[in-house]
């Protein structure tokens, strides 16, 4: 593939000033895109064929080997000096090449049309760490979906973006307003299951063979009222040891993996 160089030297130049833009949410809701860095997100931003739009790469390391070549279609490809990278960069010690990708556009109709047998809803889950942990686990068991509601921190966040290493192609992630999905994905009978600590029923009791949307809340208060009055099943994850609870991201992988154990097995 011929890649056209175009370079750019100035952190005062406007494409940059674009760019830095998209390390915060406003910047990203505005443009509708996103920034990844590093090379095994590009890497992987391109396989799934993600809306790549611009490759941003060191011009003192120059291309990064082999990306080029898996860039289906047009992508633009500019060179930066050390300074741009470190201007657009999250981290301290900028990888060498940032990709600039539009948001894809995946909605509740989509998700309902596809008939989504297993998914994860967050509602208000607040770290990227744990957002990031609970994509790869729903990622791993094969999960069809990921469903941020109201108030769960943006996946488009860098913090989040690296904690999926990657996982965020490989399924799709769609944000809603669970009042009105949830019901109508009981209409479609979907068994709408929650974690709570005051639960009688055992998750290891409980049959997630079905169509089941697993449902987790926030890391301080749990699943909202509003949301836990939607569920039809309420589950605990049985400890026998000391410790109160687990952490959102460990339960929802405990509860992933129960069910594609059942499903499996």
């Amino acid at each position: 593939m011929t890649i056209n160089h175009t370079k750019i030297m100035s952190v005062q130049n406007e494409r940059v000033k674009e760019w830095v833009q998209l390390l915060e949410r406003r910047g990203r809701d505005k443009q509708g895109k996103y920034l990844i860095e590093g090379y095994h997100l590009v890497e992987e931003a391109l396989r799934a064929g993600a809306q790549v739009e611009t490759i941003i790469y060191s011009l003192d390391k120059g291309v990064p080997d082999g990306l080029a070549e898996q860039a289906i279609g047009y992508v633009e490809w500019i060179g930066v000096s050390q300074a741009v990278l470190e201007k657009c960069s999250d981290t301290q010690t900028p990888q060498g090449v940032l990709a600039i990708v539009t948001r894809p556009r995946f909605g509740m109709d989509e998700l309902l049309a596809e008939g989504v047998d297993l998914a994860v809803v967050l509602d208000g889950v607040q770290d990227p760490g744990n957002l990031g942990t609970i994509i790869r686990s729903a990622d791993a068991v094969g999960a069809k979906a990921v469903i941020l509601g109201r108030g769960t921190v943006d996946l488009y966040n860098p913090k989040t973006i690296r904690s999926t290493m990657g996982s965020m192609y490989h399924l799709p992630i769609i944000e809603a307003d669970l009042g009105l999905l949830l019901p109508r994905a009981r209409e479609r009978g979907v068994r709408l299951v929650t974690t709570s600590l005051q639960a009688q029923r055992s998750c290891y009791d409980t049959d997630l063979r079905q169509p089941t949307w697993l449902i987790l809340g926030n890391e301080a208060k749990g699943v909202s009222p509003e949301v836990a009055a939607q569920s039809d099943v309420q589950v605990i994850i049985p400890m026998q040891g000391k410790a109160e609870s687990l952490n959102v991201a460990m339960a929802a992988t405990v509860l992933l993996f129960e069910a594609s154990r059942q499903r499996l097995f």
